[in-house]
């Protein structure tokens, strides 16, 4: 049967959330300008809730299903939004809408991070779209750039600001002096963060979203697994105030850099000082921000609201309103991309400028035990900084360029010093 500019595209939605919800009201209220912007109106025939009774106000509960297999899973439906989050059930959903013929939209960064294979391969078999541009840094345009309009350029480094509750965090320890604890209780208070932050603040989140970005940005399949981590809990007042004195700010960073030899990519997601001149060391509160460095479109910056349910919705709106033109064309959008098959930098391999602060007895002597610690690694020292506290004394010691597993030798050295403190504080500094 032939197509008219009248027939409607059928819509899906599995998860009626926060930007769920959001979605299914601007595809309500946006009507008339999807249809013209696509060419075919959208009709959205079923959201998959779990919860049947929850008021959802603005939506027509004949809509609503808690069978969302059978919904994700119609022969009649066009394009599938998952929003559920989670690997499961939400693998085996999209895996049914593209097995029945569906393009797929999903804001899915877990899943995405640790199993895209799958989805991306079934994808390619069954000739439908994979859209995720809500799945990294909400509302800002950062996977299309990457996938689309960089693909004639050579990526050689992403770094970003990628989850705004550690964003707000640090932000306020460096404005206010706080300590963690209680900048946490108040983004817990404000909605920033959830009651169980550990995905925030443990790093996991921002990993997941460093895993997709150096996917793209290298064509090169990488796995959370593939992610060094390191979350923002260890982060002191001290560490923020020895920040300020070197004229940096301390941000959860998460860093994917091509080798020189472009053979291999180092992924990893730390808190790092990051200089004031720095365009990531303006960010400010909950905002996301991306920075990319490419062989002929030099640096660039991508910066907006990372979450939240208009921004995410907006994205996904995006995707949707893509993946539509796309079924009226006839045509599809671009495939994963992983043809370079570079490996992942091992961990201890990675060089980074490092900032370790100790607390030393103050007596002749200690701070060139210290500095054999370091020569004993082939650690270069690039600044040393002594601060005198009654019988102990504060050692601020700045790294040139060093290999992680060169920095844990030397605190394995350091822990076997009687003159040392235990509790030797290490971040990575950014910039040369």
């Amino acid at each position: 049967m032939t197509m008219d500019d009248s027939t409607p595209l059928k819509v899906a939605l599995l998860g009626c959330g926060v930007v769920g919800s959001q979605v299914a009201r601007l595809l309500i209220s946006q009507a008339d300008d999807l249809r013209a912007r696509i060419g075919r109106p959208l009709e959205l025939v079923g959201i998959a809730v779990r919860r049947l009774e929850l008021e959802r106000p603005g939506i027509d509960r004949a809509l609503l299903t808690d069978d969302a297999l059978t919904l994700a899973s119609r022969p009649d439906v066009d394009l599938v939004i998952e929003l559920l989050g989670g690997i499961e059930p939400a693998r085996s959903l999209i895996l049914a809408a593209i097995a029945a013929g569906s393009s797929v939209v999903t804001a899915n960064k877990a899943l995405l991070a640790s199993d895209g294979g799958t989805i991306f391969t079934a994808a390619e078999a069954a000739g439908v779209d994979v859209y995720y541009e809500a799945a990294v840094a909400g509302a800002i345009p950062i996977i299309r750039p990457l996938r689309e309009s960089l693909v004639g350029d050579e990526v050689t480094a992403v770094m970003g600001i990628v989850n705004g509750t550690t964003n707000f965090i640090l932000d306020k320890m460096h404005s206010d002096g706080a300590d963690f604890a209680s900048v946490l209780a108040e983004a817990q208070d404000l909605g920033y963060a959830e009651t169980d932050p550990t995905a925030d603040v443990e790093g996991y989140d921002a990993a997941a979203k460093a895993a997709i970005l150096a996917s793209l940005a290298f064509h090169t399949r990488v796995r959370l697994e593939d992610v060094s981590r390191e979350g923002i809990t260890g982060v002191t007042s001290a560490d923020v105030a020895a920040a300020k004195e070197m004229g940096c700010v301390i941000k959860l960073l998460a860093r994917c850099v091509l080798s020189e030899d472009g053979k291999s990519v180092a992924v990893g997601v730390h808190p790092t000082m990051v200089p004031v001149g720095h365009p990531l060391a303006s960010i400010p509160g909950a905002y996301n921000a991306v920075f990319i460095e490419s062989r002929h479109a030099g640096r660039l910056m991508f910066m907006g609201p990372g979450a939240g349910g208009s921004p995410t919705a907006s994205a996904v709106l995006g995707d949707l309103v893509t993946a539509a033109r796309n079924r009226v064309r006839g045509v599809r959008g671009p495939a994963e991309s992983i043809y370079s098959a570079r490996s992942i930098t091992p961990a201890g391999q990675v060089t980074s400028r490092y900032y370790l602060s100790m607390a030393v007895k103050d007596e002749p002597g200690v701070l060139a035990q210290v500095a054999h610690s370091f020569a004993d690694q082939k650690v270069s020292l690039q600044a040393v900084r002594q601060e005198s506290e009654g019988t102990q004394a504060r050692l601020g010691v700045m790294t040139h360029l060093a290999g992680a597993a060169q920095i844990e030798g030397a605190l394995a050295a350091l822990a076997q010093m009687p003159e040392v403190e235990p509790g030797v504080s290490v971040m990575r500094v950014e910039g040369a």
